[in-house]
């Protein structure tokens, strides 16, 4: 294998943020036109959730089989044909007239979320090890195109309405297939895949028998699964609990989206130089922290004083929680650079299939999720029941990590020898023992 030019790399890295970034703005496209929608046909809460966290169910599940072809195949044609498939779906969807119709027409548009394993194995066949975890960084960053929906859909849906704001969004991701197919190279191992036996499906997903793939399959439920749900119900969020206009909701939650998605290079950087352990204890203990103090709902008091009642109110101002949101989607941006960040260097001949099953358990949170939120509000009648749920899931994630590394340094005491999540990256100054030999 041919060791590639900077500039071939750089090409490479920016070819595919681009498509990816256009993907999943048109992944999360529900999250505005769902809000006209519902208003048109009178949907429910859960009815909402549901048209919202479809397209992310196809997304997911998709990235299993994307990420196998891609590994067989190479990223360049799973990539461009993909796109063009999903501007069709999202075309056609435009026809849709009853909920049933678009629900069928959501499966479609979710086939953009695919993209990210694509992505994710074509980028780093370009990069050496020391860099793949900036380089998939710069690359998740592509997450952005969620702002790129909550912040110029609006505007669109607004003007002409949401079937042409669909239409838009269509034709540009069809122009960007054709782009992507022009312009983009074979990556480095093409010529070696091309070389080899073609694996059977079962020796592909011969790592998944591993316990650590799904540990992190639990992170990234988390830190990607959450986000991505989000992004999805923050606009809903927002004009229900403080009486936004959708214009300005989507305004606002652009302010979670793009920190989240463009501080993934941060985590890239991060994992790199300081391990990967270590940013994934910081991601965790910041979003317990912090959707903690978002699940906490506006709450009236009465205490009954020696002279009468006295009488005071806990309720989060706006200012507050963007603050907070923003604030959880730094960490969260560190925690999806930091889980991916693995996986080349366990499974480097496995990128695909190992980074397929993670991102599709992850990208299942971003269903489950919205589907969940919906339901919540509609049963407990409690806003704050969104972060109720986030915050048990962040908990466990963490305990669970932390059980794990301790184990794992006890069988390192008993064999005396000294490891880190990432042997080449060893960082052994926090949350690990000093001075072992």
């Amino acid at each position: 294998m041919s060791t590639p030019t900077k500039s071939q790399q750089n090409r490479a890295l920016g070819l595919s943020t681009f498509a990816f970034t256009l993907c999943f703005a048109v992944w999360t496209i529900f999250s505005i036109i769902g809000i006209r929608i519902a208003e048109d046909l009178g949907l429910s809460d859960t009815q909402l959730g549901l048209l919202m966290a479809t397209p992310i169910l196809t997304g997911s599940i998709s990235r299993l089989f994307l990420g196998i072809w891609t590994d067989r195949y190479g990223g360049r044609w799973v990539f461009g044909i993909l796109m063009l498939t999903t501007s069709a779906c999202v075309y056609l969807l435009t026809f849709a007239t009853t909920y049933p119709m678009l629900l069928v027409g959501a499966l479609g548009v979710g086939l953009a979320g695919g993209s990210f394993i694509v992505g994710v194995a074509y980028a780093a066949a370009w990069f050496e090890p020391a860099r793949q975890g900036t380089a998939l960084g710069i690359f998740g960053a592509g997450n952005v195109g969620s702002a790129v929906t909550n912040f110029g859909a609006p505007f669109l849906l607004v003007a002409f309405g949401w079937e042409t704001t669909a239409q838009v969004y269509a034709s540009v991701l069809a122009v960007m297939g054709v782009v992507f197919i022009l312009l983009a190279k074979e990556d480095p191992l093409s010529a070696g895949r091309k070389a080899e036996e073609p694996r059977s499906f079962m020796e592909q997903m011969e790592p998944l028998k591993d316990l650590r793939v799904w540990r992190f399959a639990l992170y990234y439920f988390f830190v990607f699964g959450a986000f991505v749900a989000l992004a999805l119900w923050l606009p809903h969020y927002l004009i229900g609990v403080y009486g936004l206009s959708i214009t300005t909701a989507g305004m606002i939650a652009a302010l979670y989206t793009i920190p989240a998605s463009l501080f993934r290079i941060l985590g890239g950087w991060m994992s790199d130089r300081y391990g990967a352990r270590r940013v994934m204890y910081w991601t965790f203990i910041a979003s317990v922290i912090c959707t903690f103090l978002l699940s906490y709902p506006p709450t009236d008091y009465v205490v009954h004083g020696i002279n009468g009642d006295i009488r005071f109110s806990i309720g989060m101002s706006l200012p507050v929680f963007v603050a907070l949101i923003f604030t959880l989607g730094f960490f969260m941006s560190l925690g999806k650079a930091a889980v991916y960040k693995h996986i080349p260097v366990y499974y480097p001949m496995h990128v695909g299939a190992v980074g397929g099953v993670v991102g599709m358990i992850g990208g299942l949170g971003g269903f489950i999720l919205p589907l969940t939120f919906g339901a919540l509000n509609d049963i407990t009648g409690i806003w704050q029941s969104c972060f109720m749920l986030m915050f048990v899931i962040a908990a466990a994630a963490l305990a669970w990590m932390h059980y794990a590394i301790r184990s794992a340094e006890r069988v390192e005491w008993a064999e005396n020898t000294e490891k880190t999540d990432l042997p080449e990256l060893a960082t052994p100054q926090l949350f690990y023992p000093l001075g072992r030999k």
